[in-house]
């Protein structure tokens, strides 16, 4: 007689993640891995759970989000504070695998002096406390600790992150020997097993490249036929050029192109996904690898310093500071978001100031919740006095949240046959963005179930094997013979997220079972004590 299974799911309907038609199968779990059953087949196990009613997933894969450091140690560049809410969240909507690195910025690499101002970067960034950059993915993955991984994680080289360590907040094209250097450390992280590059081009340093700059490292990414994923350099009123701008970079290096949270936000480009889903389209039909990841809500959330324009941070966080102590200083931004600066996006002047509110700042939590225009006309001021006085106050770690989209544009970009679904989830303490909680079960449920926008099988491919193909996730993303075991039985009834402004942390509903490398993680919507997560190399 054989060894019992380590787990087994009777009596579910499976959504394998291929986008086939659903079908009832018996899932079975031995040495961390899926066996699939016919119904009702002979089979002992360890653990039998009846999951007649619901439905066996792949395990979600969140190809977006900015978790890199909730898994570092306290006092090794980790959370000083208490954060398992942050830590679970994911998990307890079903995703086994998340891709950091996202934006342009990752923990690594940078050259091993770390050039001053990548530590301060990185910590306003992840606003988890003192962050230390590491030189490779080597030591990124070497940082992360098991005992606090509750989903596996890979990341992207943040082209942010790579600038800085090479050559500082600079706003300058980067020198030969500059640029042969970040190539060289982006060549060894993804030998290593990052998963590709990423850019943020809203953000200092990334804003400061040019094209020709990002055609040479996504050549190097090309070489390992890894992707770019770009935040590109403008989501509002010039979303078209800087699309353009990302197709090129993508056709002259030839690697894979992501475009990451695909959005028209601000007034001036509402409805332009009537013109920019086509025109990806045209791009994949006429041969370039281009798709796409949208989360399933009308805001977006970011650092505060990010509404202002370029020329404020050049240097790094410590010479913004002191630049918005200078009332010049503060009229000239004033300026720039009445009148715009050429090649900036202008969060502020494409909507306003009662548009953004704080989401996160640690010694200011009474402003949490609540707009910068609200917040300084109760202090009597103007609202870019206000914003820059609140960056001061902390140290420039402000977080908010922006109110700046289209719900047709969203279901636009859901529905769409190119997009897969990412959270973007900024899990820092505080009144997060509720995606970080919500986005798989918001699809599952409101998108997917109410309001029929697209079929299960559909909204479960763009979680699980769409995002497995894309970022090369071997064995994971398809529920198979012999894929590794991560998987999620959910309610289709039921399932809906609860997570919203004022509760951004609420667990959903209908999500039952979580399995972590063949552990059960999450039992009846609660947590275990498996921490079977593992950082993931991608060859």
């Amino acid at each position: 007689m054989g060894r019992p299974l380590d787990l087994l799911l009777r009596g579910g309907t499976l959504v394998d993640g291929t986008g086939a038609p659903a079908r009832e199968a018996d899932i079975a779990v031995v040495n961390g891995r899926i066996a699939v059953l016919p119904v009702g087949a002979p089979a002992s196990a360890v653990e039998t759970l009846d999951v007649t009613g619901r439905v066996v997933a792949p395990g979600f894969i969140d190809v977006h989000t900015h978790s890199d450091a909730l898994a570092i140690p306290p006092g090794a560049g980790g959370a000083t504070e208490p954060i398992d809410d942050l830590r679970l969240a994911p998990l307890l909507q079903g995703v086994t695998t998340e891709i950091s690195g996202n934006c342009g910025t990752s923990l690594f690499p940078s050259l091993p002096h770390r050039l001053p101002g990548l530590a301060e970067h990185l910590r306003v960034t992840f606003g988890l406390g003192p962050v230390r950059p590491a030189v490779d993915f080597d030591g990124f993955a070497a940082g992360q600790d098991p005992a606090l991984r509750h989903t596996h994680i890979a990341s992207l080289v943040g082209h942010g992150t790579l600038r800085a360590g090479v050559m500082g907040f600079e706003a300058r094209p980067p020198r030969p020997d500059e640029l042969d250097t970040m190539c060289a450390l982006l060549d060894r992280a993804l030998a290593q097993g990052a998963a590709g590059l990423s850019t943020g081009l809203i953000y200092p340093p990334g804003t400061y490249a040019d094209t020709e700059e990002i055609v040479a490292l996504a050549g190097v990414a090309a070489r390992h036929g890894k992707p770019y994923v770009t935040h590109l350099r403008d989501e509002m009123s010039q979303v078209e050029s800087a699309l353009e701008e990302a197709l090129e970079i993508a056709v002259r290096s030839g690697a894979p192109l992501q475009i990451s949270h695909h959005k028209t936000a601000g007034r001036y480009a509402w409805g332009a996904t009537l013109r920019t889903l086509p025109r990806l389209e045209r791009a994949r039909a006429e041969g370039v690898d281009v798709l796409c990841d949208v989360y399933p809500y009308t805001a977006g959330s970011t650092v505060l310093h990010a509404m202002l324009p370029p020329w404020a941070s050049e240097g790094g966080v410590g010479a913004l500071l002191e630049r918005l102590r200078r009332p010049e200083t503060r009229d000239r931004i004033r300026t720039d978001i009445a009148q715009g600066v050429e090649g900036w996006e202008n969060t502020v002047g494409n909507g306003g100031w009662d548009l953004i509110s704080v989401a996160a700042a640690p010694s200011h939590p009474e402003a949490e919740g609540r707009s910068i225009a609200d917040l300084a006309a109760e202090h009597g001021v103007d609202p870019v006095d206000h914003a820059c006085d609140l960056l001061l106050a902390e140290q420039g770690e402000v977080t908010i949240i922006s109110h700046s989209m289209r719900e047709d544009d969203v279901r636009r970009v859901i529905a769409s046959p190119l997009s897969m679904i990412g959270s973007d989830g900024v899990p820092k303490p505080g009144r997060p963005h509720p995606r970080w909680a919500g986005s798989f079960a918001r699809v599952l449920g409101r998108y997917t179930r109410d309001e029929q926008l697209l079929p299960l099988e559909s909204a479960v491919h763009k979680m699980t094997g769409l995002p497995a193909g894309r970022f090369g996730l071997t064995g994971r993303g398809v529920v198979r013979d012999g894929a590794l075991a991560d998987l999620v039985v959910l309610d289709p009834a039921s399932v809906r997220d609860a997570a919203d402004f004022d509760h951004p942390l609420l667990a959903p509903e209908g999500i039952d079972t979580v399995v972590v490398a063949g552990r059960i993680a999450a039992r009846g919507g609660r947590p275990t004590s498996a921490r079977a997560g593992e950082v993931v190399r991608i060859r």
